[in-house]
């Protein structure tokens, strides 16, 4: 497995930096399954400067940049802890929930470097240290890669979801799940 840390992005500096990888990451994926307008569209609603800074600063959700061994920014990942009944938790030490994995790319010259894999156990270890039992995700149902990447490790598909997202677009999904032992 490689080495990675992870590099939280808290500063209007690191999150426009982030919004800027999020557009250089989807529009070079997801043309394979979505639109041009479609990408321009989510990009600006889900992965923009402004997108970014309002969930972190009101929503909940942690952000962090993925650095491979060298220091470089191979991808970031995004989360949110959510309490029992599905509500945004207002820290981590949540107790008893699961976190929603929002986020989890990677830039295409370092996909199939296992970043993922750590990535998400990096997801697993927050779980275990703030008593979150289960973790989920979107995932869109014809990523076939990250489809069977999860199912690698462990996930499953929990429900089928198609939600509208405005202007005519959907995101036809799956949400998958994982139980994360706590001991």
């Amino acid at each position: 497995m490689p080495t990675v840390s992870f590099v939280p992005a808290c500063t209007d500096v690191a999150i426009r930096d982030m919004a800027d990888m999020a557009s250089e990451i989807w529009h070079e994926y997801w043309p394979i399954v979505l639109t041009d307008e479609q990408i321009d569209y989510m990009v600006d609603t889900m992965q923009s400067f402004e997108s970014i800074k309002r969930e972190i600063r009101e929503e909940g959700y942690l952000y962090w940049f993925v650095l491979d061994e060298t220091g470089a920014r191979v991808g970031y990942l995004s989360v949110r802890p959510e309490t029992e009944d599905g509500e945004q938790a207002c820290d981590i030490q949540s107790g008893d929930g699961k976190l929603f994995v929002s986020k989890v790319y990677l830039r295409k010259e370092e996909r199939g470097k296992h970043y993922a894999s750590r990535m998400l156990d990096f997801c697993g270890d927050i779980c275990r240290a703030n008593g979150l039992s289960s973790m989920y995700l979107h995932v869109n149902k014809q990523n076939e890669m990250g489809i069977r990447a999860y199912k690698g490790r462990g996930w499953h598909v929990a429900e089928a979801s198609v939600s509208d997202i405005g202007r005519g677009f959907v995101m036809d999904d799956y949400i998958m799940a994982k139980d994360v032992p706590l001991d």
